[in-house]
């Protein structure tokens, strides 16, 4: 009795466990979710050097997160239209998170300011290049990710050579808003 107990147990734990029955399948979606990882560490990391509000872990959640939701659809088989329909749920459900970044603050002069629009839209790239991720197209990631970082590094330097000007700092054109 109690070795068929524990057979029992054994067939059950491992019936649980047979979603992903091959080793390939397995590194295929280590390899996926890994990727996602480390390039939402890499936009992270960039965007909590500059101090901004998300940083290292929000984006690697957020890529992670989207990775997976599309990862499993596909795991299970479920035809293009209805991963698009998850897919077009994904990308509303994190522009929901990122609204969230947003914040308007009523300026000197009753200007407005606004902050946190670069950082919204970052994440909300960030969860593109996890669905990318989960979907296997790793090198359109990876371009999409560096692209990111460009824009994040290099842009601000092109279009504010001598520094980072936003609306609180002097010199600044009138009505000019800062972005985060």
């Amino acid at each position: 009795m109690n070795e068929s107990l524990w057979t029992t147990v054994g067939q059950a734990v491992a019936s649980e466990f047979s979603d992903v029955p091959e080793l390939e399948q397995a590194l295929r979606i280590l390899l996926r979710a890994s990727l996602a990882l480390a390039l939402g560490l890499l936009l992270g990391y960039e965007r909590e050097s500059q101090g901004k509000s998300a940083g290292v872990r929000t984006h690697m959640l957020v890529a992670l997160g989207s990775a997976l939701f599309v990862l499993l659809p596909s795991q299970m088989g479920m035809t293009l239209g209805d991963l698009g329909r998850v897919m077009q749920g994904l990308v509303a459900g994190v522009g929901f998170l990122c609204a969230g970044t947003i914040l308007k603050h009523g300026g000197s002069g009753g200007a407005d300011h606004i902050q946190g629009l670069t950082t919204a839209a970052g994440l909300w790239l960030t969860a593109a290049i996890g669905m990318a991720c989960g979907l296997g197209r790793e090198v359109t990631a990876i371009i999409t990710a560096a692209l990111a970082l460009a824009v994040f590094t290099l842009i601000p330097r092109l279009v504010h050579p001598g520094g980072k000007r936003g609306a609180d700092q002097p010199g600044a054109p009138p009505g000019e808003q800062a972005q985060s």
